[in-house]
């Protein structure tokens, strides 16, 4: 029986309850349910204290709202005592089980507050992602809030998860779901759920899946949680760049190749296939098509109706109406109409005229354990077997030549092979680009490597090796802003390496801001555990002229057990959220 038909037979029973009482009680339960279905949290716990004033405290319904608000305000220990007291069945998916998996993962996390957010993160080295991710957050907010014209009341609660079979526990995902589309992170119970980056071997694009949760919460909220998934994904895959910039930056290359791909074939998802979650569809492939179906579709919208047509369309979903009449109503167009419209823009889109490969970064192998081998090697570097993503065989066996030439100490050979490789592929491998270019920094052809480099972002602007690369020849240089930008576009991916923390000390120290360096002080003196005033000395070498811009040598990370995460995960393109 649903919980909502339980507490209103149950109630009804009561004796003492006159028939007025009892029907006022009816209205306040329904009322209350649907706060709760609504994400109406301020709505739900102003209904239960109404309803607390009509009935015997210990009835079974009054502990069981109690513990459904309990657990999606993060009071844990009280929403189990109360789902206990509701005799709730500790079962999968029930909310006494989530209560107890969620309160054990997070028992002894961490926090940190801004203004408007609290994040909870495992104690240890996900220290160092609390100020970029609290003022990720904060500028995804005051953005949505001129776009949309909400923002949550109060203060969101973030957690962070240690692995993919952390994150099943708190949600109501399986692991196998996990795997399937490579899901992330969760916007669900009136919070954000997000896995760290140290699940992920070259990590992953963990501030815009944060700011892509923020987008889910804010449109939830606003729309009385009415907008279908479809809609739902693609204003936030649309929206999510916003903490950032201008939204419509979150699409990569190799997704719109997909896209285009999948256009050409005639296969594209249907709005209609997404629903319940895109989380749910069959393969990875079909997600990532599915989210650059759905980004296009709000791009279109905002093209010819701006945020005026965003705000539409969600306020015309809260008022009661259906998808495609709330989309009639905000372009002024008919569903069919709009339909068309959005198959002949994507179909304008300039797709590359070949699939790109998903990148190391993009492919974010969430990891059961990590062979001695891999965590000796530095993450931003490709062993021999990261080349069997190059299809080919001539320049795969050229970049493998390279490799065993640059091995042996011979780099002008392997120069001259990588870039044999480079001139088969171009920009298609991240892997060949940033050999190459290593191999040319350790030559000292700045400029070379810089148009490699640089050329590598126009298909993977996402790796974090190819942007720490780049901040090194900045370094060099001494333009202080640039390998500023450089790196910490390399730690919006990947937050762990210690060379980002140790060039960021230097780049905000060179251009005086102090309370930055500082962060980048600790954060750095955390990952490899030298002592904080030692931080200057090593990111000296970084800076300095006769630093090897190839291989800079620099503490490693502190080792630090493997997460206790499921089977391997290779998630989509771009990643479910």
């Amino acid at each position: 029986m649903r919980p909502l038909a339980s507490a209103l037979l149950l109630l009804l029973a009561l004796p003492a309850l006159g028939e007025e009482l009892r029907a006022e009680a009816k209205a306040r339960i329904q009322n209350l349910e649907q706060h709760l279905n609504d994400w109406d949290i301020e709505g739900a716990r102003s209904e239960l204290a109404e309803l607390e004033k009509l009935v015997p405290q210990e009835v079974e319904p009054l502990h069981y709202f109690r513990g459904r608000l309990t657990f999606e305000e993060g009071r844990y220990q009280e929403a189990v005592e109360e789902l206990e007291r509701a005799q709730v069945a500790e079962k999968p998916g029930s909310y006494l089980k989530l209560a107890k998996d969620t309160r054990g993962i997070v028992r002894d996390h961490a926090r940190a507050e801004s203004e408007h957010f609290v994040f909870f993160y495992p104690a240890g080295k996900d220290e160092i992602l609390a100020p970029y991710a609290l003022e990720a957050l904060e500028s995804i907010r005051s953005a949505l809030l001129q776009d949309l014209g909400h923002a949550p009341p109060g203060k969101v609660r973030v957690e962070v998860v240690n692995d993919a079979n952390e994150l099943s526990k708190v949600s109501t995902l399986t692991k196998e779901q996990i795997k399937t589309t490579g899901t992330i992170a969760i916007c669900k119970f009136n919070k954000l759920m997000v896995t760290s980056p140290k699940a992920v071997v070259r990590g992953y694009d963990w501030l815009d899946t944060l700011s892509h949760e923020y987008v889910h919460l804010v449109v939830s909220q606003k729309s009385r949680n009415t907008v279908p998934i479809w809609l739902h994904e693609g204003l936030a895959k649309y929206l999510e760049s916003r903490w950032r910039g201008k939204a419509g930056q979150a699409l990569t290359p190799s997704v719109l190749a997909l896209l285009g791909s999948r256009v050409r074939k005639n296969k594209l998802v249907p709005f209609e296939a997404m629903h319940p979650s895109i989380a749910l569809l069959p393969t990875a492939e079909d997600a990532s098509t599915a989210f650059a179906e759905v980004f296009f579709a709000v791009e279109l919208i905002h093209r010819e109706r701006g945020n005026e047509g965003l705000r539409a369309i969600i306020e015309e979903l809260s008022r009661g109406k259906d998808d495609k009449r709330a989309i009639e109503t905000a372009t002024g167009k008919s569903f069919a109409a709009f339909e068309k419209a959005w198959l002949a823009y994507v179909r304008r889109q300039p797709f590359p005229k070949e699939l790109i490969p998903m990148s190391a970064h993009e492919k974010k192998e969430l990891r059961d354990e990590l062979s001695a081998m891999e965590k000796e090697k530095k993450g931003r570097e490709i062993s021999f077997g990261d080349f069997a993503e190059v299809e080919e065989v001539e320049a795969r066996k050229l970049a493998h030549l390279g490799e065993l030439l640059r091995e042996r100490n011979r780099v002008p050979a392997a120069a001259e092979e990588y870039g044999k490789a480079h001139a088969l592929v171009g920009n298609r491998y991240e892997s060949v680009s940033n050999k190459y270019a290593l191999a040319l920094l350790e030559l000292g052809r700045l400029e070379e490597a810089e148009k490699v480099l640089l050329g590598s972002l126009t298909s993977h602007p996402a790796t974090a090796s190819t942007h720490v690369h780049l901040g090194r020849i900045h370094l060099r240089r001494k333009e202080w802003q640039k390998a500023r930008d450089a790196y910490l576009s390399a730690l919006a991916a990947d937050p762990f390496d210690p060379e980002i923390h140790f060039a960021l000390f230097a780049a905000h120290d060179s251009l005086g801001k102090k309370e930055l360096a500082e962060r980048n002080r600790k954060a750095a003196a955390r990952l490899t555990g030298v002592r904080p005033d030692e931080v200057p000395k090593y990111a000296r070498t970084l800076a300095k002229d006769s630093g090897n811009l190839a291989d800079p040598s620099l503490p490693a990370t502190q080792a630090s057990p493997a997460p206790d995460a499921g089977r391997i995960v290779e998630p989509p393109a771009t990643p479910t959220r």
